[in-house]
């Protein structure tokens, strides 16, 4: 049954390492389509800040002539000399203006012969407005007036607005292409990061079914082995060989696993903060726009800015923080099961006293008595990894009390041939019975989820039992408390004794 476990979990190991492949390459795609799209929105918003340099160019040139036009008149009215300097000065900017306009639309053809045309008219205009201002200056102010008044006077100021008002058509005409298609590109900026989302989601959940699957078949084995009568030693050294080779292997596909996993996730870590830092951009620049030129800002494209793209972002970060968070404790749990076991014998009472000691504020502050038993019995075991499996149970029993009640947890211990038993016994929510087995599987928790956790310490600390050589049991009923049971050899002889 073993071997064959381990063929199937051979051949589900090529295939996850094929499919995180797949996903990696997908991954891969997609970020260089958001930095592509990224490039494409940049340059068309460009693009249409240039338009808006345009028109207010333009802008700037209508109230440089209206400036001009009212000094002429001014003067032509009253005979101020002031009046007549406001002309003169508006007048010499004109062309400066011009000369940026025509500047700023090199790139269009169609502008630069309208800019043209513009220039001409100021040209062949601004001699009948310097002529209606120096028959004031010399006296003829009636001669002057009646040319300001004439037909032809009037018109050049009316035919240079319309010629003015042609250029801002022209600039409001590629300000709306442009925007189209800045709001294209946000859209398929969008359908990027969903997409982006959607894989990463794909990958973490074909990761932890592998590997929960691994664990599962793990569990059913050692569980089996355990149940084997001591004296089919043949039967107990094979089986727990092949056991020790399903572990070792499954390790290693855990840590490579998860390794391999933290590229891809650093992409999409990395790409969703540049793509923050775009949205910010190009929301600025969106409220700038909306400021100046309310009318040409589209409404989806607003909305896919402000609205649609935030939302996918924090989506694809949230997605991101769990799928870390699940790595790390994959790599803690690969870790844990490389370290080479180091034997010492342990003072249990002291042990336990140290473990009560690093928890007391939280003890205190939940209102819970903590009471350890007398004469525990020692054991040689690992240390580390006992701390870890009474360091677990503690918290849990700490962290699953019933509010408003005060809270109680027992250790005690005996020694019954060459094991000792210990237990934790608390007061607590319990454990529905259809969960006793469950809750020792990865990634599985039991009742109501309002505590933070990824259901992995129950996980972890059966896998230290067993590779102490020991086991791990839970009696419980819903809101009666829970009694965990370690059942430890009080002198482990290593890994390698125990294969031989």
């Amino acid at each position: 049954m073993i071997r064959g476990i381990i063929q199937w979990d051979r051949r589900l190991s090529r295939l996850a390492v094929g499919a995180i492949t797949l996903g990696f390459l997908a991954l891969l795609a997609t970020g260089v389509t958001a930095y592509l799209s990224v490039r494409e929105n940049q340059f068309y918003a460009s693009r249409v800040n240039h338009s808006f340099k345009v028109q207010r160019a333009l802008t700037d040139f209508i109230a440089e002539m209206n400036r001009a036009e009212i000094g002429r008149r001014g003067y032509l009215l009253t005979g101020v000399a002031a009046h007549a300097e406001t002309y003169y000065k508006a007048r010499d900017g004109l062309f400066p203006l011009l000369a940026h306009v025509r500047d700023l639309t090199r790139d269009n053809p169609r502008q630069q012969a309208n800019v043209a045309r513009l220039i001409a008219l100021t040209r062949s205009d601004l001699p009948f407005m310097d002529q209606s201002i120096a028959l004031v200056r010399s006296g003829r102010r009636d001669e002057g007036v009646r040319l300001f008044r004439d037909s032809v006077g009037r018109r050049a100021v009316t035919t240079l607005r319309a010629q003015t008002a042609l250029m801002v058509d022209e600039e409001d005409r590629l300000l709306a292409i442009r925007q189209a298609a800045t709001a294209r590109s946000i859209r398929l900026f969008y359908v990027t990061v969903a997409a982006a989302g959607a894989i990463l989601l794909l990958l973490a959940a074909g990761s932890i079914w592998v590997i929960a699957r691994y664990t599962r078949d793990l569990a059913a084995s050692r569980d089996q082995l355990r149940l084997l009568n001591d004296d089919l030693e043949g039967a107990v050294r094979e089986r727990t060989t092949d056991l020790q080779r399903a572990n070792d292997e499954i390790q290693r596909f855990a840590y490579i696993v998860s390794h391999d996993l933290r590229s891809p996730l650093v992409n999409v870590m990395g790409f969703t903060s540049e793509l923050e830092a775009t949205a910010k951009t190009l929301g600025a620049m969106m409220g700038r726009a909306e400021q100046q030129a309310p009318d040409l800002v589209d409404a989806e494209a607003k909305r896919a800015l402000r609205e649609d793209m935030p939302e996918a972002l924090n989506f694809i970060r949230t997605s991101t923080e769990k799928m870390d968070r699940l790595i790390n404790a994959i790599l803690r749990l690969s870790r844990e099961g490389r370290r080479a076991v180091t034997l010492e014998k342990l003072d249990m009472d002291a042990l336990i006293q140290s473990i009560a000691d690093v928890h007391r504020h939280r003890i205190d502050a939940n209102d819970i008595d903590l009471s350890i038993a007398p004469d525990l019995p020692d054991i040689v075991s690992d240390r580390l990894a006992v701390e870890q499996i009474f360091g677990n149970i503690v918290e849990n029993a700490i962290k699953y009390m019933v509010p408003g009640r005060r809270g109680r947890i027992e250790i005690r211990g005996r020694s019954e041939g060459r094991r000792a038993i210990f237990e934790v016994a608390d007061n607590g929510r319990g454990i529905d019975p259809r969960d006793h087995h469950r809750i020792f599987d990865l990634f599985r928790r039991s009742g109501m989820q309002d505590q933070q956790g990824e259901g992995i310490g129950l996980a972890h600390v059966r896998a230290i039992a067993y590779r102490l050589g020991g086991m791990i049991s839970v009696d419980s009923e819903l809101a009666r408390g829970a009694t965990f049971r370690i059942d430890l050899p009080i002198e482990f002889s290593g890994e390698q004794r125990i294969l031989e």
